[in-house]
């Protein structure tokens, strides 16, 4: 969202700026320097460089225009498909957990995790994004954090997937950093609270540090607001038969969560290091950590298990590479 927002001003400002020139030169005024222009086409604003050119006549018997803005007009069209595809494919990551807590009742219960939304937007109602998690017949859907985003708080997008997942499965949602940043800025806050108000008059399971029982097995929920310091403690965290399952945000607190006795847990944050290296892996977290280890998967600590998503927004950087939005299928067996 942060992409097209950029193309879409710097494009407008491109155009402006050409326009004005064209303007001055017909009044014998003071110009903007060429490589001003020039500056603005070359940093994305081709399209309106192009338009401004056309529409202006302005710049066009100039062979450094007349060049040099079709070329990053033909640049940015490879570079912005390149960019909505690395975007806004959704792929869809399988993982089976196996555990002798999982009853007979259980095998074969499928959990789907949203992670990292950040506002953005899949279709017209989230329509790309809520017919794929549908196809997975999920028994129950977990978003981990940073459903919103504090850059901008328009809300409609998330709460448009609040709205659609309610319909296909029970949904159960926890805070990340970017709720936390949103609830405590005092422009913002009560906005925020009015949004966790309307999610759960669809029907959204709000279980910031609640601990709730679904279908035989123990959900809890820790809110990014109480990370570390605090971390609930499963039915049996020195052993037994309850499933204890974990939504959080942070994946950095696994020690945490192995000593609090959780069986499985629910992460995201990472973005899946942003840029993907073959054979390196994940480039930079949203802490600006450079190659985070762990980026992504599903990963073993003791008899605790973690699955840390690479979610499906930005926010740091806006765009994502060899690094698809995810949407994470859990089955347990």
């Amino acid at each position: 969202m942060l992409y097209v927002i950029y193309m879409l001003v710097i494009n407008l400002i491109t155009f402006y700026l050409f326009g004005r020139d064209k303007r001055k030169a017909e009044k014998n005024q003071w110009r903007i320097p060429e490589a001003t222009l020039l500056s603005f086409v070359i940093f994305g604003g081709a399209f309106g460089g192009l338009l401004g050119m056309k529409v202006f006549n302005h710049k066009t018997k100039k062979n450094k225009f007349r060049i040099t803005v079709p070329a990053f007009v033909i640049w940015y069209v490879i570079f912005c498909i390149f960019s909505l595809y690395q975007n806004y494919h959704l792929v869809v990551t399988q993982y089976d957990y196996k555990s002798s807590k999982v009853s007979a009742e259980l095998n074969g219960y499928t959990i789907v995790q949203i992670s990292d939304l950040h506002n953005q937007i899949f279709g017209i109602g989230q329509h790309s994004l809520l017919k794929k998690i549908r196809e997975q017949s999920p028994d129950i859907i977990v978003v981990t954090g940073d459903a919103v985003d504090v850059t901008h708080t328009f809300f409609k997008p998330t709460e448009s997937f609040f709205n659609g997942a309610v319909g296909i499965a029970p949904v159960y949602y926890v805070t990340g950093n970017h709720e936390k940043w949103i609830a405590e800025s005092d422009s913002k806050g009560e906005r925020y609270k009015e949004f966790i108000s309307d999610i759960e008059s669809m029907g959204v399971h709000y279980i910031d540090d609640q601990r709730v029982s679904v279908d035989g097995f123990t959900l809890i929920g820790v809110s990014d607001m109480n990370l570390p310091e605090k971390v609930p403690h499963g039915d049996s965290p020195s052993g037994g038969n309850s499933l204890n399952i974990l939504l959080a945000h942070e994946p950095k607190m696994i020690d945490g969560y192995c000593d609090a006795g959780m069986d499985l847990v629910f992460t995201g944050h990472v973005h899946g290091g942003q840029i993907i290296i073959p054979g390196i892996g994940g480039i930079f977290d949203p802490d600006f950590r450079f190659f985070p280890d762990p980026y992504e998967g599903m990963l073993e600590y003791g008899n605790t298990t973690m699955i840390l998503s690479r979610g499906l927004g930005n926010s740091v950087l806006p765009i994502r590479i060899n690094n698809y939005p995810e949407i994470v299928v859990v089955k347990l067996k």
